[in-house]
């Protein structure tokens, strides 16, 4: 049988998951996974299940939504259907840095990531072939101060063209404005190095090594207009001692960055991520 996902967000209120579960109840639905997260401070209730349908024909799946509208719309909702599986339309961006934009690749042709790469968009031509290899369409766009709000058109009319559902900076080593951050809420994901604040600028591992760290990491978030601090989805840290050179940690940094990345990909696209917010809900 084929799963269906459905989320909910709104305004803590007795009865919405009575009501959800019902709704499903009367239409057969077979529940496999049910998340929900009441959160105290903000007053607001998150709800995602993974169910199945005994009745897949169109008819009855058209039914069961009009009933989750009803439900979206008594409760002042957000929510949303779709069936488990369906790809989510995906842009990447990427400078000279390769890993986290190879890992994405990978892991989409693998169908470890409920994703569709549609294209992928650098300010540098260094990929090119590798995306290409892919099948997929690769778009130069250079940046300079003088061009940045050309070429952030530029990528608008891609999103627009290519339908994309999410936004992947891939270690793209340039400064959203604040329109464009702002016009890409909730669709767009950053990853970076954890160490920031605590070593900007060139080679931070270079510093950290001089530093003696004892951990590396990486964090990957929602874009918005504070650089680097949009709320946070995944995390990942990795041990390392004296015995790592600054090259071991650049290695152990990549790593992380290529996990926890593809985990906010991942999550993000089968419904996980909710926006509360500063701050993320993940009903992993």
């Amino acid at each position: 049988m084929q799963d269906y996902i459905f989320t909910l967000e709104c305004d803590e209120r007795p009865g919405i998951t009575h009501a959800v579960t019902g709704v499903l109840l009367n239409h057969g639905g077979d529940i496999k996974e049910f998340k929900q997260f009441d959160d105290q401070y903000s007053q607001r209730l998150f709800l995602r299940i993974d169910f199945s349908l005994q009745d897949e024909s169109a008819e009855a799946v058209e039914a069961l939504r009009a009933d989750f509208d009803e439900i979206g719309a008594k409760f002042n909702a957000n929510s949303r259907l779709w069936p488990q599986g369906e790809k989510r339309r995906v842009l990447i961006m990427v400078s000279k840095f390769e890993h986290c934009l190879n890992d994405l690749l990978f892991r989409a042709h693998a169908g470890e990531l409920p994703i569709e790469i549609v294209a992928v968009v650098s300010n540098h031509p260094d990929h090119r072939e590798l995306v290409e290899w892919h099948h997929i369409p690769f778009f130069r766009i250079p940046v300079t101060k003088e061009t940045k709000p050309d070429a952030e058109a530029k990528l608008l009319e891609l999103v627009d063209r290519f339908e994309i559902d999410l936004v992947v900076l891939a270690r793209y080593m340039q400064v959203l404005s604040d329109d464009l951050a702002r016009e890409l809420t909730g669709r767009a994901i950053n990853i970076h190095h954890s160490f920031l604040p605590s070593f900007k600028g060139a080679k931070p591992y270079h510093q950290a090594w001089e530093r003696g760290v004892k951990t590396v990491g990486a964090t990957a978030h929602f874009v918005d207009s504070e650089l680097d601090e949009g709320p946070i989805i995944a995390q990942q840290v990795v041990d390392v001692d004296h015995s790592f050179g600054p090259q071991d940690l650049v290695a152990a940094g990549r790593d992380a960055e290529c996990k926890a990345l593809s985990n906010a990909v991942k999550w993000h696209c089968d419904g996980r991520v909710f926006l509360s917010g500063k701050r993320t809900v993940v009903l992993r």
